[in-house]
């Protein structure tokens, strides 16, 4: 069974490096399947080494597959499944192999997941856990490229740095291209932020400025977020809603507001004028 078993990993490996996503949901369900009848998807201290091994590259693969097909949910539940495996792990007496645990990169993918639908509730618990645990192998969590990506992500997130998350998301530091694939989220998370604070900072922007501010490759694509956003339109402008409470703030104290978030993203959009 174990030499099946490792069969149908060796096989669901390759799909998933492939991406033929039908063959791999297809190699799922069978080596879940035969997972089950031997009572190796719940790790116990009794269950085979072996198996437990090919449990977690199993479930570790169907983690990685579901954030490949943008499938968060399904991503949710491997990352559930994986964390009795990874506690076996973090024991002092674990006889599990970890040669070929993914635990840094799941790990560091549901933070990026997390911060991503902006649940900072649950990031910081995970995050936390992670501290805890580097801390009592003195170790620091951030010497792990995997975590320290998000990690910084989110620094920058708080601060209003929104121009080094754009430039992180677009660089050679992202950990590998399941980290990429989050990049459209989060500059989506990014561009909806700016908006929020533009429209407390300005009565009006130009479009060609508007472009660069929010991220967008033209002027067509600002026009199109504008509409969506509910933003009027006329003479080259865009002009922002001004909201009943806003009308009795003087200009300065609008633009205090959210001057820091401005700037930055300015700033960083005088810079894409420069290159190009």
């Amino acid at each position: 069974m174990a030499s099946e078993l490792k069969s149908l990993v060796a096989e669901l490996t390759n799909a998933v490096n492939r991406k033929q996503f039908d063959n791999v949901n297809t190699l799922l369900t069978r080596a879940k399947r035969t997972l089950l009848l031997q009572n190796a998807l719940i790790p116990t201290s009794s269950t085979d080494p072996q198996l437990l091994v090919l449990a977690r590259e199993t479930l570790e693969l169907g983690a990685l597959s579901a954030i490949r097909q943008t499938d968060a949910p399904a991503f949710t539940r491997y990352y559930q499944q994986l964390q009795p495996f990874y506690d076996l792990e973090r024991e002092a007496n674990n006889t599990l192999d970890t040669k070929t645990s993914q635990r840094s990169k799941i790990t560091g993918l549901y933070l990026l997941l997390l911060l991503s639908s902006g649940d900072g509730t649950s990031f910081h618990t995970v995050l936390e856990g992670l501290v805890e645990e580097a801390s009592l192998k003195e170790r620091n969590v951030e010497d792990d490229p995997f975590i320290k990506y998000p990690v910084d992500l989110e620094r920058n997130l708080m601060e209003g740095s929104y121009d080094k998350v754009w430039r992180e998301t677009n660089s050679e530091r992202v950990p590998s291209e399941d980290f990429a694939l989050f990049s459209n989220v989060l500059v989506g998370t990014i561009r909806s932020e700016i908006a929020d604070c533009s429209e407390k900072a300005y009565p009006s922007l130009p479009i060609s400025n508007a472009k660069n501010l929010l991220f967008l490759e033209s002027e067509g694509a600002v026009m199109e977020f504008a509409q969506q956003r509910g933003w009027t339109l006329r003479d080259g402008r865009i002009y922002f809603p001004v909201e009943p409470e806003a009308a009795t703030r003087s200009e300065k104290d609008i633009l205090v507001a959210s001057s820091s978030i401005i700037e930055n993203a300015i700033g960083y959009a005088r810079e894409l004028e420069t290159i190009v």
